[in-house]
């Protein structure tokens, strides 16, 4: 569901109007000014403004309205084309069986979007092509970073409106029907998201559902999706034999204070002799909450999940919680922001009883829980500072301080060594300490069209890292470097 934005422009006068027509001119201002308050009050939406919790737009924010844009009759028509490039340079990438190595990698990504609307409403159409490289690397490429010349969006939607009439504050609630494939993000990206950092989008294959938008006071979202399994150079394919379904509900009641956001998926998955899959069948019912407070200046976000049902046979019992609570100091120059963040996602408590805790992280957004891309949601405990700065018009200065333990020291750490099974200590004599990670962010626009970040995250790996190292090569790695700088070209802004 995308957000809706509204610009309010400010109107001055001056105190003391002599002249008649003056001042009706200066009535018809406040009237003007009042209307575009009224229409952006109208909207029942409050963004999270949690650190990165912001959902891509849909359609992503790379495109625009043609007639609007370019103030021709092209209205019907939805268009925009992305290129992004990115170099990063790892020294000990812990990922990896030899993290030694230095990587030094360029990634390419090319995206276009066009979509057709209100020409044979309610039938509407959009399609989205992605192509992802990569070059310099030394090491094999996997559909992380590669995934050439593909669809990654192309449904057919109905789109009505409005049904059952106007919410109290009298916006349209629309309804919309998808058939297709789809990349799109929920809640707070952590379960179901594009994943823009990667290099890849996850995308899927199937029926969705909305009943309302963000304007509305509740909506409510389903759908039941098939994963695209991505291929490096070939058409990608759903996975049938994993079917994800999901019902969301959004909750605005009454004040910036509270938006609840009741959610359940469950995902179940086949298995057999070609595919390799254990039979799983989870069942996940959950709850987000989040706000504004102190007229804004305070902030809070709070989702928990209770996943149960079964996996390989097992009984599943697991859960996660995510906590963060910020300030910003409106009334400074700079705007600065302080967050504090705890994440926990429960891992399996005993590897010899039959029975599973290990939370399943879905198809969410990794980055959120480190900037160097190696830790994920699952078995974790996850305490996080950050600190954001806007020093000057179009510039964001981003520090975070992380800490990474293991929920359960007798289970993985899901990206070590190239997750095998080496990744694990069974008898939790390695401990639960993953390492602790200073990051720095800057994103600035050196040029119009042009979106620039660079950033820089450091590593120091702990105390199960290092052990788990030294038992599958002999070695361990010194602290993990990561430095990277991004451009973005948008056709439109």
């Amino acid at each position: 569901m995308t957000p809706v934005h509204h610009k309010i422009g400010e109107q001055r006068s001056a105190a003391h109007c002599l002249l008649l027509p003056r001042f009706s001119l200066f009535v018809l201002l406040l009237a003007g000014s009042a209307a575009h308050a009224a229409e952006a009050a109208r909207s029942y939406y409050v963004e999270p403004g949690t650190y990165g919790t912001q959902r891509e737009s849909d359609p992503p924010a790379y495109v625009a309205n043609v007639g609007s844009t370019l103030k021709n009759s092209l209205t019907w028509l939805d268009s925009g084309a992305e290129y992004r490039l990115r170099y990063e340079y790892r020294d000990d990438d812990i990922r990896r069986l030899d993290a030694t190595d230095i990587d030094n990698l360029l990634l390419l990504r090319t995206r276009a979007w066009i979509g057709i609307k209100e020409v044979l409403d309610p039938l509407r159409f959009a399609f989205e092509l992605t192509d992802s490289r990569e070059r310099l690397t030394q090491f094999p490429s996997d559909n992380r970073n590669v995934n050439e010349m593909e669809f990654i969006q192309g449904y057919a939607e109905l789109h009505f409106t409005d049904v059952l009439g106007p919410d109290p504050r009298g916006n349209a609630r629309p309804l919309v029907m998808r058939a297709g494939r789809m990349a799109f993000e929920a809640l707070d990206r952590r379960l179901v998201g594009r994943n823009e950092w990667r290099n890849t989008s996850n995308s899927f294959s199937g029926v969705r559902v909305q009943l309302g938008n963000d304007d509305n006071n509740w909506a409510v979202e389903a759908w039941s999706l098939h994963p695209l399994t991505r291929l490096l150079e070939a058409v990608d394919k759903p996975n049938l034999d994993v079917r994800f379904d999901a019902v969301i509900a959004h909750w605005r009641p009454w004040s910036p204070a509270l938006t609840l956001e009741p959610f359940y998926f469950r995902l179940r998955q086949q298995a057999s002799a070609a595919n390799g899959f254990r039979q799983r069948d989870l069942l996940a019912p959950a709850l987000r909450l989040y706000g504004h407070l102190a007229d804004s200046a305070v902030n809070y976000d709070i989702s928990l999940m209770k996943q149960h049902g079964s996996d390989g046979g097992q009984p599943v019992d697991a859960r996660s919680l995510t906590a963060e609570i910020g300030y910003t100091w409106r009334n400074h120059a700079w705007r600065p922001r302080l967050s504090a963040f705890y994440g926990y996602a429960s891992g399996d408590e005993n590897p010899n009883d039959n029975r599973s805790e290990r939370f399943e992280r879905f198809f969410g957004f990794a980055r959120p829980w480190s900037a160097d891309d190696y830790f994920v949601y699952e078995n974790l405990h996850a305490p996080k500072l950050k600190l954001e700065l806007q020093p000057f018009s179009g510039v964001r200065l981003e520090i975070g301080y992380n800490w990474y333990r293991l929920a359960s020291a007798t289970d993985r750490f899901a990206n070590l060594l190239a997750g095998t099974a080496a990744n694990r200590d069974r008898t939790g004599k390695s401990g639960s300490d993953m390492g602790q990670n200073l990051d720095l962010r800057l994103r600035f626009n050196p040029l119009p069209h042009v979106q620039t970040t660079l950033g820089y995250s450091a590593l120091r790996i702990g105390d199960f890292t290092s052990a788990r190292q030294l038992a599958a090569t002999g070695n361990t790695t010194d602290d993990s470097d990561f430095f990277y700088a991004e451009f973005v070209w948008r056709w439109f802004e």
